[in-house]
């Protein structure tokens, strides 16, 4: 049974507020996934501890980097179920984790951070992680462009 809307919409917002854009079917996930040229980043939402305290407020400061992914989205566990299952369908290699970082270029997962990961690391830490990855995995072209 998914959670109540109203009570996870302000740890939606946390994301959407800074550029994210929610995939809440399988069928959007597929689309941004194999039609989006350059890197996506899917962000696994999720209400525990560890995705208000470290990952959210991580992953927004990691976002004011000059190279990112050319689109940011994000699935919510436990509300987006049938997205959340399909955008880790994507995360091969790894079991189901929430929260989750995972960076896709070519529909190909080459990034992905676990709550296992999240979990030892602060905010900052998680942001510095991130952009590491964006600055890897990223086109400077879009940098530059932007």
């Amino acid at each position: 049974m998914p959670y109540p809307e109203f009570m996870i919409q302000p740890m939606r917002q946390e994301l959407t507020s800074v550029g994210f854009e929610e995939l809440r079917t399988p069928e959007q996930v597929d689309e941004v996934v194999n039609g989006t040229e350059g890197t996506v980043m899917i962000v696994v939402n999720s209400v525990c501890g560890c995705a208000a305290g470290k990952a959210r407020p991580g992953i927004a400061r990691s976002l004011q980097n000059a190279i990112k992914p050319d689109r940011i989205t994000t699935v919510f566990a436990g509300a987006d179920i049938d997205a959340t299952d399909r955008a880790r369908g994507y995360f091969t290699g790894y079991a189901p984790s929430s929260p989750s970082i995972g960076i896709l270029k070519g529909g190909k997962l080459v990034y992905l951070m676990q709550r296992s990961d999240i979990e030892v690391r602060g905010p900052q830490d998680i942001a510095q992680e991130l952009i590491n990855a964006y600055e890897t995995h990223c086109s400077k072209e879009t940098a530059a462009a932007g």
